[in-house]
């Protein structure tokens, strides 16, 4: 390890508070997640939070900022981190990911979380070629809603709702995990930290700095991970449809294979303008919990053809999901 090596993780069998460091399970422009063992063998995700535009690690593991410049910035971003790792902690439930820890070491914090077996909403929807049954799209988000509304009655966001940061347990359950919201605050009050954003489920305003956040920032995200469940596509990211609005309606797109109900749901929660999209996510779950709704429409064999040529010919030049 060097002076200067910059996010460069914890070597395997670091030994970190009563943790001990397995392997890097990701890394991020504004943290680094471990995997590691306590003292009783039970696993955890580990998450360290280390800047790469303003810190690196030095040979004892220690986190230093070189340029004193950029101290302030470091010294905010380490506190909302630590406040959101408190509120997180705060929260039991069994759509969110369960903070049980959170310390001070290495000159930075460090969030110890609950670590699930099973995979990604993204992984799953490659597994089944990009397409969900209706009632595993109902069954997973009403459960995931549910620990959202108790994320927001505790003032926070997610702000980066998307198939990757969706877990699907091994059991079933759903779990909202990589929170977002530390990360946008930063971005908008220091410009020693880029905007970081997942094109096509970032909601329009997160884009400007000048716009207020809330619940209904998550509602679009919420929306784009519906039409991706849909239809396999991310959907035009909203800087795009800010200039040209060229997404294909789920009402339109998807409406011979899903209920009337769950696509007008979807375009509500994609809706540009904030005000105009569901007026809360308690909304949107009675919705997803209905368990009666419409039968998917039957198209002509022309109307089909030229709905799929009209989708495809749009798809071609769409983002992809990736963080900025």
């Amino acid at each position: 390890m060097t002076q200067s090596s910059k996010q460069t993780p914890l070597p395997a069998g670091y030994r970190l508070a009563e943790y001990t460091i397995v392997r890097q399970l990701s890394v991020g422009g504004f943290s680094v997640v471990y995997l590691a063992l306590d003292d009783d063998d039970r696993k955890f995700a580990i998450k360290e939070y280390l800047p790469r535009n303003l810190a690196e690690r030095k040979q004892d593991c220690a986190i230093t900022v070189p340029h004193e410049l950029d101290r302030d910035a470091f010294n905010l971003g380490l506190k909302c981190f630590f406040e959101e790792g408190r509120v997180l902690s705060g929260i039991s439930h069994p759509a969110v990911v369960r903070v049980s820890n959170f310390f001070r070491a290495n000159q930075t914090v460090y969030m110890v979380m609950e670590y699930a077996d099973g995979r990604s909403l993204g992984r799953e929807l490659e597994l089944v070629g990009g397409r969900m049954e209706e009632r595993l799209i109902r069954k997973w988000f009403a459960a995931l809603l549910s620990g959202l509304r108790e994320v927001h009655s505790q003032r926070l966001l997610h702000l980066d709702i998307k198939p990757a940061n969706i877990y699907l347990r091994r059991s079933g359950v759903p779990l909202l995990l990589d929170f977002g919201a530390s990360r946008q605050t930063l971005s908008r009050k220091d410009k020693h930290f880029a905007a970081m954003y997942t094109p096509g489920f970032a909601a329009p305003e997160q884009y400007e700095k000048d716009q207020p956040l809330g619940p209904w920032t998550d509602i679009y995200g919420i929306g784009a991970c519906l039409y991706v469940c849909m239809g396999g596509e991310t959907p035009q990211a909203a800087r795009e449809r800010r200039e040209q609005d060229l997404l294909v309606p789920a009402s339109q797109a998807f409406r011979c294979q899903y209920s009337r109900e769950l696509t007008t749901l979807c375009d509500r929660c994609l809706t540009l303008e904030p005000n105009l999209r569901p007026a809360s996510v308690l909304e949107i779950q009675k919705i997803l919990q209905q368990t009666e709704y419409s039968q998917p429409e039957r198209l002509s064999a022309g109307e089909g053809n030229r709905l799929v040529g009209w989708i495809k010919g749009l798809a071609g030049g769409r983002h992809k999901e990736g963080q900025e």
